[in-house]
């Protein structure tokens, strides 16, 4: 169960990937590659089922939720808390409940990271994660609460916040492939990850008939003609050669940083995500970050 829990927090921190949903107007154009991606408030709802299952013990059953709170600005950092609870059945091993809450800050240039996390596994609570993170380019030092001395990890290395945009610059500049070291803070708050995605097309389309009962409030109001590319991003445990994945999270990229048409598959089974509220702060806030025009 522990390894489980460990799998289903780092699956979801990402899609905590902040938005900002600029209106909609017929005249309006696509921003820029070179345009920073702003990052605005939101909270976002995801009802979890089962995707898909395999091995000598298949999960029959899923069923669960990832609520998202995201709060900031590119001055003050990034604040995000996000809650998975999870339950799995399966005849051979009964029924597993999972309750994640993560709570992070990034700062505004992506150089500092703060998390805790706290697991219950089956009415089991297990010892909190907490630490910091602080990333220079040439390394990465992590601190863990009552862990003794620091470790060390060789740079660069992205924060959630900063991989997302990452994501989006990529995807806008026409690029289908990003290679990048994530660290998350999940786990045990001692790993960074090996990270490679594929980017699909972009796409604006309108729903169809047999996709408008997805990801409901993505498809009315501003959003709905946001820019968006398919992504799958894959994780891997730092190192050199042939590795197998961690897991494979699956999603549509908006341009604003949402993410819809959710999968998060780790092997033996896998989550579908169906996004069900999002609701985004439309004030634009600070691009720039911290000692970089921020006004005090």
């Amino acid at each position: 169960m522990a390894a489980l829990r460990r799998r289903l927090l780092a699956g979801m921190l990402l899609l905590g990937g902040p938005a900002y949903a600029a209106p909609a107007t017929p005249e309006a154009a696509a921003p820029a590659a070179s345009d920073p991606v702003i990052l605005a408030n939101h909270r976002a709802v995801y009802d979890l089922t089962l995707g898909g299952s395999s091995g000598t013990r298949p999960v029959e059953a899923a069923r669960g939720r990832i609520v998202i709170d995201f709060r900031g600005d590119a001055c003050r950092g990034y604040t995000m808390q996000t809650r998975q609870v999870t339950e799995l059945s399966s005849g051979e091993t009964g029924t597993r409940i999972s309750d994640l809450r993560s709570t992070t800050f990034e700062s505004g240039e992506g150089h500092d990271f703060r998390f805790k996390t706290t697991t219950v596994s089956d009415g089991d609570p297990s010892a909190p994660v907490d630490g910091t993170a602080t990333e220079d380019g040439d390394a990465l030092s992590i601190k863990l609460k009552g862990k003794g001395k620091p470790i060390t990890a060789e740079g660069p290395v992205l924060f959630p916040s900063a991989h997302m945009r990452k994501l989006v610059e990529t995807a806008r500049a026409g690029q289908t492939t990003l290679s990048a070291k994530v660290y998350d803070g999940s786990d045990d708050g001692k790993k960074v990850y090996d990270t490679f995605a594929v980017i699909g097309p972009a796409a604006t389309t309108a729903a169809t008939a047999a996709s408008a009962e997805v990801d409901k409030p993505l498809q009315a109001g501003p959003i709905a003609a946001v820019r968006h590319w398919p992504v799958k991003l894959t994780y891997y445990t730092e190192g050199v050669g042939e590795r197998t994945p961690i897991y494979t999270l699956g999603f549509d990229l908006y341009e604003n940083g949402v993410s819809g048409r959710i999968k998060l598959d780790y092997g033996d089974f896998a989550l579908t995500g169906t996004m069900t509220a999002l609701d985004l702060d439309t004030d634009k806030p600070a691009a720039k970050g911290a000692g970089k025009g921020c006004t005090p």
